[in-house]
């Protein structure tokens, strides 16, 4: 047992989990538990594409995230009206970390919004949302090589992302809420199957960090995402 507070050594994820097609009626859709957090992901696929892309002959994907009122320890408001700006930049972040190992050409002028719903939050959503958003779109794809929709796979690569932080002076990987609260540095890393840097999301709370540390930082968050690719290879086994 290690010393953290659910006993796991500092290299080691939470329990992950990924039930692919978890909802009825969306065209992709899993539900992807990370210790206590639980998030929804599910695909829809239109054929359309936004105005701004019409005549292209590629299509597009986009994102949106949300946190269920009780999905933490206290009542969160529903954003009826506009998104706030955390829940903005999350959905942004999923977007672009998905685009990035997508062929838009090769779907043609059809759009894929990738839904992220949080049902429990205990650190870690919106890593988990990038890493299940993968394994949801996976299954529109093939269902859209099943109808004949697609001449090839959009896929150019995977996508996963983990946390990493600085808590009691050691780097430590997939950090719970708790962790996250007392962390000295909070990282969120989106890494594609091939070992190629999405984005980095790096934050000191106190003293800055220098070289040596980003990097042990870097290193920790590859277990972590090496672990997450392999699952996430596992759910879509035969799909595609």
């Amino acid at each position: 047992m290690g010393n953290r507070v659910d006993g796991r050594g500092n290299l080691d994820l939470r329990p992950v989990k990924i039930e692919r097609g978890y909802l009825k009626f969306a065209e992709g859709s899993c539900l992807i538990t990370m210790g206590d957090t639980k998030v929804i992901c599910a695909a829809t696929l239109e054929d359309r594409v936004p105005g701004w892309m019409k005549g292209r002959g590629t299509g597009w994907v986009t994102a949106e995230y949300s946190m269920l009122p009780r999905s933490g320890k206290e009542r969160n408001q529903r954003e009826i009206l506009k998104p706030a700006g955390r829940t903005a930049e999350i959905q942004r972040l999923v977007g672009r970390s998905i685009r990035a190992v997508v062929d838009m050409a090769a779907l043609g002028e059809r759009m894929i919004t990738l839904d992220c719903d949080v049902l429990q939050a205990d650190g870690g959503t919106r890593c988990a949302s990038i890493t299940g958003a993968y394994v949801a779109l996976a299954e529109v794809f093939a269902r859209m090589q099943k109808g004949n929709l697609l001449r090839k796979n959009p896929f150019t690569d995977s996508v996963a992302a983990v946390s990493v932080g600085v808590v009691g002076g050691a780097e430590m990987l997939d950090l719970c809420a708790e962790e996250d609260n007392r962390a000295a540095v909070d990282m969120n890393v989106i890494v594609t199957g091939s070992g190629k840097y999405i984005e980095v999301q790096g934050t000191a709370e106190g003293q800055p960090f220098d070289r040596a540390r980003l990097n042990r930082m870097l290193d920790v968050a590859q277990v972590g995402i090496d672990v997450l690719t392999r699952k996430q290879q596992e759910a879509v086994a035969g799909l595609l």
